[in-house]
């Protein structure tokens, strides 16, 4: 029924244990998980564990942390591992300018650099965007073609109108559930359900009650819960529709 548009399964945190972890998501129905790259490294990662499970799929990119080993070779490794059929997605790509660890043009550089392999390959993009709303919105006017989803939204209805025109998904994490979430509540009682996805981040990002604490997929089921809330249906129905979402952008 659920659908965890984004995680990070084969983070080391899971290591003792992620074989409990999938089967506390089978136990939640959370039938399908997006693991999402982040480095070479990670995204390597994420297709070997999208391999051995029927109901993961792997994304592959480098995040904006990772974004000043971005270069052409880089680029030929994702192209490669992009091949596989469980891949189908690039990400997470985009700018963070919250620390700014790797300096603005260089992030955005890798950032153009994997929105170009993304339209080359035809795929859907999986954002990160941080504190850097102007400059994400001017790239991707460079590449009209390209979309996919902003995951763990954070910017403005404003901003969300603007980017749902273009055809774009919005991502809700565990944020969703916070006391302090107005900004994203406000997006969600706005947007069309039909373009919300629900993830996870994990290990990041909790909801309540678990905020703090190590995230899992078995957790999605809270932010259908949230969102079904807000959007007045049951959580099931939100769900079931966050899940079609899903496998509509991938195309699974």
């Amino acid at each position: 029924m659920y659908f965890d548009s984004h995680a990070h399964l084969d983070d080391r945190r899971f290591d003792g244990d992620r074989d409990t972890v999938l089967a506390k998501m089978a136990e939640n129905q959370v039938t399908g998980m997006m693991n999402v790259g982040c480095s070479l490294e990670s995204s390597r990662r994420s297709v070997a564990l999208a391999e051995t499970h029927p109901h993961i799929w792997a994304a592959v990119g480098s995040h904006p942390d990772d974004a000043d080993h971005v270069d052409d070779k880089l680029l030929e490794q994702y192209r490669a591992l992009s091949a596989h059929p469980k891949v189908k997605a690039i990400g997470e790509i985009g700018l963070d300018y919250h620390y700014e660890d790797v300096p603005r043009e260089i992030q955005q550089r890798a950032f153009r650099m994997q929105l170009a392999l993304a339209r080359e390959l035809n795929l859907p993009v999986i954002v990160h965007e941080r504190e850097a709303h102007s400059d994400a919105l001017e790239i991707l006017k460079d590449f009209p073609e390209v979309t996919g989803v902003f995951h763990c939204y954070s910017g403005s209805w404003e901003m969300a109108q603007c980017l749902l025109k273009q055809g774009w998904y919005l991502g809700f994490t565990g944020v969703v559930t916070f006391k302090n979430a107005r900004r994203a509540v406000e997006v969600v009682e706005n947007a069309p359900l039909h373009r919300l996805l629900i993830e996870t981040d994990c290990p990041y990002m909790a909801p309540e009650p678990f905020r703090g604490r190590r995230n899992d997929p078995s957790l999605v089921p809270l932010m259908a819960a949230k969102i079904a809330e807000i959007k007045g249906v049951i959580p099931e129905e939100a769900g079931r529709i966050t899940a079609e979402n899903a496998r509509r952008l991938f195309r699974i």
